[in-house]
């Protein structure tokens, strides 16, 4: 039966929010602040928190700047995931993974389903991996938020959940590389 393996000892992971948006700012920015809480309250610490606007070259930059930061275990993107002209987010990050995660952009559409119906075939939220980094890229709503959060990323980087989950495998994410972010 999956759940958390209380004889464990909690892992507390720097993870960085980046929203991307033409309009918001820190103060107005919901879903960023709805991450941020939620990575709090689970004991993980917010590495770094901020705004860029709906600009490939701008996301991309940002998001490797984290990715290229061996302190930054996560990033997560709230913003850009749509179909306008503007929402680029996944046309900036998909680029920097190594590896795609299939299966997060199913499980969340399956969470989506459940609360918004067929309207979440309007979000292209994705994920992977890049230089040892988890990488998550979510939709600009605070519910999509807390929905990826909930259903998903709060048991996955908690290292006490079984059967497994992404902590318990971070350190042989760069065995390529033969470098080991969570090592020491």
């Amino acid at each position: 039966m999956p759940g958390i393996d209380e004889t464990l000892t909690f892992v507390p992971l720097s993870i960085a929010v980046l929203t991307v948006s033409d309009t918001r700012s820190l103060d107005e920015d919901k879903s960023g602040a709805t991450l941020a809480e939620r990575i709090a309250k689970a004991g993980h610490r917010l590495a770094d928190r901020a705004i860029v606007q709906d600009d490939v070259e701008a996301i991309r930059a940002k998001v490797k700047g984290w990715i290229d930061d061996p302190a930054i275990d996560v990033v997560i993107t709230t913003g850009g995931t749509g179909f306008t002209g503007r929402d680029v987010t996944p046309e900036a990050v998909e680029p920097l993974f190594e590896k795609r995660m299939e299966g997060f952009s199913a499980v969340f559409h399956r969470i989506s389903y459940d609360k918004i119906g067929t309207s979440t075939i309007q979000s292209r939220a994705t994920a992977g991996v890049a230089n040892a980094t988890f990488v998550f890229v979510l939709p600009g709503s605070p519910g999509a938020c807390k929905d990826a959060w909930d259903g998903i990323l709060s048991t996955q980087l908690d290292y006490r959940y079984r059967p497994c989950n992404f902590v318990e495998i971070m350190p042989r994410l760069d065995e390529h590389l033969k470098r080991g972010k969570l090592q020491g």
